[in-house]
């Protein structure tokens, strides 16, 4: 009998510790891939031949299955593969969880019947994976409020780069190089792509908006298209952009804002019944 609770309790440990180590790993900075970026840049044909079957070819085939959210993963810069890689472990970790519990509470001469940790398992296999679903959709939606503030800033940027008589491409470029953070970086990169590539910067940046779902950047391309093909004076219209960005990210805060205080409202209603109910117990009782 305590063959197979051992077997139980060092599979589920081995278990548990290896999605420990994946997860730890997975969020340690890692040292920057170069491949990837080379793929992007230079994307295969079509016809281009098959190479060897990957090791991680069957993460392929379960996100295709699980339909990640693609630009959500774009804006985050991970992978289908990374995203069903976590969906799975978190999964695996409730499937496992129970387990682990029964198999404690075996030894401490409390046996709960096989279907108890099997319905549980599966139930919090269910609900894990849809948490790290929803992590990752709130990740980036809170990634997509940064960088559309950013892009405030950078219409600002790109008027005064263009105010001091530079060009389109290099108001563009220079704009980007002023400031820091993971959301210029992005920029930088598409700008360094359009470059590489022979393409417009400002359609480089409508396809970045579009990867990604931040229709605010690709505003930018449009106003800068029509400065470069036309030679507008578009500085100005830049400004007003930036400024109508900000009125609509405040408004934004302030309804989300609403949101959060009238979702408040209910413990604190349910907290006044409560001490309602202390109140009036006594004389309630006495009746």
């Amino acid at each position: 009998m305590l063959n197979w609770q051992l077997t139980l309790a060092v599979g589920g440990g081995g278990t548990a510790g290896l999605g420990v180590f994946v997860l730890v790993r997975e969020y340690m900075p890692a040292v920057p891939a170069l491949g990837p970026a080379l793929r992007r840049l230079h994307q295969p044909g079509a016809g281009a031949p098959a190479g060897r079957p990957s090791r991680t070819e069957w993460l392929t085939g379960a996100s295709r299955w699980l339909r990640p959210p693609a630009r959500d993963l774009a804006l985050l810069d991970r992978t289908p593969e990374q995203y069903t890689l976590s969906v799975l472990l978190s999964a695996l970790a409730g499937l496992v969880l129970p387990g682990l519990a029964g198999t404690a509470m075996s030894a401490l001469g409390f046996t709960p019947p096989l279907v108890v940790p099997v319905a549980a398992g599966l139930g919090l296999a269910v609900l894990f994976a849809a948490i790290a679903h929803y992590d990752v959709i709130a990740k980036a939606d809170r990634a997509r409020r940064e960088f559309r503030r950013a892009v405030c800033t950078y219409l600002d940027l790109v008027a005064l780069q263009l105010s001091a008589a530079h060009g389109p491409v290099q108001a563009l470029e220079r704009a980007a190089a002023v400031c820091d953070g993971w959301v210029y970086e992005r920029i930088r990169e598409a700008l360094r792509i359009a470059q590489l590539q022979m393409h417009s910067p400002w359609e480089e940046l409508r396809e970045l908006a579009d990867r990604i779902a931040v229709p605010e950047l690709s505003d930018v391309g449009a106003i800068m298209q029509s400065s470069g093909a036309e030679g507008a004076q578009v500085h100005e219209t830049l400004r007003q952009r930036a400024d109508s960005l900000r009125d609509q990210i405040r408004t934004d805060n302030l309804a989300r804002a609403e949101a959060v205080t009238a979702r408040l409202d209910v413990p604190g209603a349910l907290l006044v019944f409560v001490l309602m109910g202390f109140v009036l117990y006594p004389f309630v009782s006495r009746i």
